[in-house]
């Protein structure tokens, strides 16, 4: 069974940071890519960052380029979500996904390609 399970979030002034994780059973990092998406209220889901954990690549939205950083634990089968410098837009639920991905494949960040979801977290950006 492959599970997916976020933790971290919480409520933060602007300018504070927070920690995401994402722990993941069930699948190898080696085969597989993990994503941080969000949903804010009344927004569609939309790609923050994603991470192969296999070989390093990485890539962020432009919204959070600078501020969030993205990381993983292959011997923990977690991947991190650094979030600096939050900002009220940054509210949302964040959500982490896995997508097997074929050797050579682009990375992607499209939600309805990943393969597997946690049950997300709650972050809250007080002005």
């Amino acid at each position: 069974e492959v599970r997916l399970v976020e933790s971290g979030g919480g409520l933060v002034q602007a300018g504070g940071s927070l920690r995401l994780s994402c722990a993941a059973s069930g699948i190898s990092f080696d085969d597989y890519d993990i994503g941080w998406f969000r949903q804010g209220p009344g927004k569609v889901r939309e790609g923050v960052s994603c991470i192969s954990p296999n070989d390093g690549d990485l890539y962020y939205t432009d919204s959070v380029k600078g501020r969030f950083t993205i990381s993983s634990d292959n011997a923990k089968n977690t991947v991190y979500l650094q979030m600096n410098s939050l900002k009220p837009e940054d509210t949302a639920v964040y959500y982490c996904a896995a997508v097997r991905i074929p050797e050579g494949a682009t990375m992607t960040i499209v939600p309805h390609e990943y393969d597997y979801w946690g049950q997300g977290t709650q972050v809250t950006v007080s002005s």
